[in-house]
């Protein structure tokens, strides 16, 4: 195995010890972006002496004889949204924002470079993260690695696919309807939507918008002991975040696995009693579910309840337009020559100019109507999870879509509405505000990934990432060029 395949763990094990460089450890990273010329269209800004200048500071650490931290020299991707590096391009995915430098680094990067992390550039996502496909008017689409015909999906896209293609060998992703775990699903790795205020965000000048619906920041790897590593730097109260909490958890020691399969219990739903979902995808998730069920775990069918589908797609739909809308309010303050939905309207994708007009009509008593739903699911949720540790659920209706479809209007023989939400399966657990792991279910016939939720108990991330990691051990995955 090549180096841009290998792990966070053995890497930066290897540079602690003084046994490899981080210098030498980036150099095949940032040479195999440059000579393949980054065919997913992943990265939005490459840092090239950035990186070699962070990795050269790693190795004067270990030198010295301190430790540079536990993700010493690991190459490190960063999304071009919530996040941002001070002195660097930071764009949201907007097109006339494609000048914008950063001022200031937030605080997840600063915790990820503390402890060791080198960051090898910024990671493409739609515009302001808005669509679950990874396309904007600045940059085009993000493939995934296995079709580059397909989208990577969104909106952490870019994040997934440098992962997939190993050109980064951990990513940052955020999540407010599905941001990572679609992406995870479309390109076969892995991620962890935490529980709300678990990572810290850093959100100036409004730091209360992300609780409705639950939008996260969250780590994305190839594995699941790599993701527990990078949560473990995560997460953890920050004053900076009015809803952070503190954490003493050791993710990377539950990650690391050593549980027997057989101490879990899971409940499989293959639609949520709700979606329609390709038989394909069906058939690759029931697999992976019957492997973990062959390793001993106990594995039956769920069932959850709670609001109808169109009920519940209504209220995210109220809540998550606005959200995006008073993104582009605030922008708009803090950017004064931008005018998104005017004289910029030609610059940026009509799906977000039709998401802010939904979310220009809904009024404070709807947005606020809406939490009654939302606590009906959660309710449903808490009681498919009693006496259990996890619900697997699919994480997309079907494989990864063509980068120039649109959304499917039928799924598995049944007519749907063409909207995102019909296609992912992933919305209703920023309504309720689950933890949820995706780890790869496999790959259809013709060879598109697959992936799978796995959804916990809040704040219960360790007892979740002992369970993928036995999910991960019944069920070993690779990539194409690994």
């Amino acid at each position: 195995m090549t180096v841009t395949f290998q792990s966070a763990a053995d890497i930066a094990h290897a540079v602690r010890a003084g046994e490899r460089s981080a210098v030498d450890i980036v150099e095949p990273f940032l040479d195999r972006i440059a000579k393949g010329g980054d065919p997913t269209s992943a990265f939005v800004t490459v840092l090239d002496e950035r990186a070699r200048e962070r990795a050269a500071a790693v190795d004067e650490q270990v030198d010295a004889g301190k430790d540079p931290g536990p993700l010493a020299g690991v190459p490190l991707a960063v999304k071009d949204l919530t996040e941002s590096i001070e002195g660097v391009a930071h764009t949201y995915g907007l097109k006339p924002l494609a000048d914008n430098v950063a001022g200031a680094t937030t605080v997840t990067v600063r915790r990820l470079e503390v402890a060791g992390a080198v960051v090898v550039g910024t990671t493409n996502t739609p515009e302001l993260g808005h669509t679950p496909l990874t396309y904007n008017e600045l940059q085009g689409p993000t493939s995934t690695p296995f079709d580059l015909d397909r989208n990577a999906g969104g909106s952490s896209g870019g994040s997934a696919a440098a992962l997939a293609d190993g050109l980064a060998v951990l990513a940052t992703g955020s999540d407010v309807g599905g941001s990572l775990r679609n992406p995870a699903a479309c390109c076969g790795v892995v991620s962890v939507k935490p529980s709300f205020g678990l990572v810290p965000k850093e959100i100036r000048p409004d730091a209360f918008y992300s609780h409705s619906p639950f939008g996260v920041l969250g780590p994305m790897a190839r594995s699941v002991a790599d993701v527990g590593l990078m949560l473990d730097v995560l997460a953890g109260q920050d004053d900076v975040d009015p809803f952070s909490v503190p954490s003493d958890g050791d993710y990377a020691a539950a990650a690391a696995g050593g549980v027997p399969a057989d101490e879990f219990t899971v409940g499989y739903t293959p639609d949520l009693d709700r979606f329609a979902v390709e038989g394909s995808v069906r058939s690759v998730c029931r697999e992976a579910v019957d492997a973990l069920a062959d390793a001993g775990t106990e594995v039956a069918d769920a069932e959850v309840g709670g609001p109808s589908k169109p009920d519940m797609t209504f209220d995210y739909g109220k809540q998550a337009t606005v959200y995006f809308a008073t993104i582009v309010d605030r922008l708009e303050d803090e950017h004064p020559d931008l005018d998104i939905e005017g004289e910029h309207a030609g610059d940026v994708s009509p799906s977000l100019l039709n998401t802010l007009g939904m979310g220009r009509g809904h009024g404070a008593d709807d947005y606020m109507d809406a939490n009654v739903g939302r606590t009906a699911f959660y309710d449903a949720v808490e009681d498919a999870l009693d006496g259990r540790d996890a619900l697997a659920v699919p994480v997309l209706a079907t494989p990864p879509l063509p980068n120039d479809a649109d959304f499917p209007t039928e799924i598995d023989g049944e007519n749907v509405s063409g909207l995102p939400m019909d296609w992912m399966l992933s919305w209703p657990f920023n309504m309720s505000g689950h933890p949820v792991v995706t780890v790869p279910a496999g790959l259809t016939e013709d060879g598109l990934p697959v992936g799978l939720q796995l959804v916990g108990h809040r704040y219960d991330e360790e007892r979740l990432l002992s369970l993928a990691a036995a999910y991960e051990a019944a069920n070993p995955w690779s990539y194409p060029d690994a």
